[in-house]
């Protein structure tokens, strides 16, 4: 039992600090050239997605704002929530964490929704973006219902789903390179940008999602099943579970 314990807190040691490593690092590659530039000169140097948008009406160029700031916000605050000691030694903070970053997933989910049908990966990035956007938002009120009722152990599953699903942003990015460099050993020809970029809108997050079914039952936390929210007959607390 002891070496099992010491095995556990050795892969924490190592999955949680790379999560937030390269949650930090997307958050601000990702971020960092939108709040120097407008999006009509970062679609003029071809950056990030801007050229997709910038001719878009004013409401989907605040909502691709908005859901730039609010996602971004919820990937640097996530992975707070599974620190065992963060949680032990400052549990209001936990809380205040937890309120600001589910806060952050429901309105960079909505944005995400309004954005859908001006993707630039077209019909496939409709259905994908638009299933992870709508999965993100009910994860998360999963999670919040759950810990309303004072159930930790749905709670703690919950929040690995859709904590999976704010990954996303950061698996997207990593996917597009690999996709990119697979076309090029290939010897593609034309955009390889454009035809990655279509295959990401499933891939961000399906593979995401699988990992983090096998988490939570690797911790023995409840799968998915179709039901109420939550119960009302657990013991109060908080406890998001851990990554590792």
């Amino acid at each position: 039992m002891t070496d099992a314990f010491a095995t556990h807190r050795r892969r924490n040691r190592i999955g949680l600090p790379w999560v937030v490593f390269s949650a930090l690092a997307i958050a601000g590659l990702s971020t960092g050239p939108y709040l120097t530039a407008t999006l009509a000169r970062l679609a003029e140097q071809d950056t990030g997605l801007a050229a997709g948008y910038v001719h878009r009406p004013l409401p989907v160029q605040l909502a691709f704002y908005a859901h730039l700031a609010f996602a971004t916000v919820a990937l640097v605050t996530g992975p707070a929530q599974f620190s065992v000691r963060l949680r032990a030694r400052a549990p209001r903070l936990h809380r205040v964490l937890g309120r600001c970053y589910l806060g952050c997933v429901a309105v960079g989910a909505a944005a995400a929704l309004v954005l859908a049908p001006f993707n630039t990966a077209a019909v496939v990035g409709f259905f994908g973006f638009g299933a992870l956007a709508v999965l993100w938002a009910y994860t998360g009120w999963r999670a919040l219902a759950a810990i309303r009722g004072r159930d930790l152990p749905a709670h703690r599953a919950w929040m690995i789903r859709n904590f999976a699903l704010t990954y996303a942003g950061v698996t997207l990015r990593l996917w597009l390179p690999v996709l990119i460099a697979g076309q090029l050993l290939l010897g593609a020809n034309g955009d390889t940008f454009a035809a990655a970029y279509a295959a990401v809108p499933f891939l961000c997050w399906l593979p995401n999602l699988v990992v983090a079914e096998w988490l939570i039952r690797r911790r023995g936390l409840p799968g998915y099943r179709i039901g109420p929210p939550a119960g009302a007959d657990r013991q109060p607390g908080c406890d998001c579970g851990r990554l590792s």
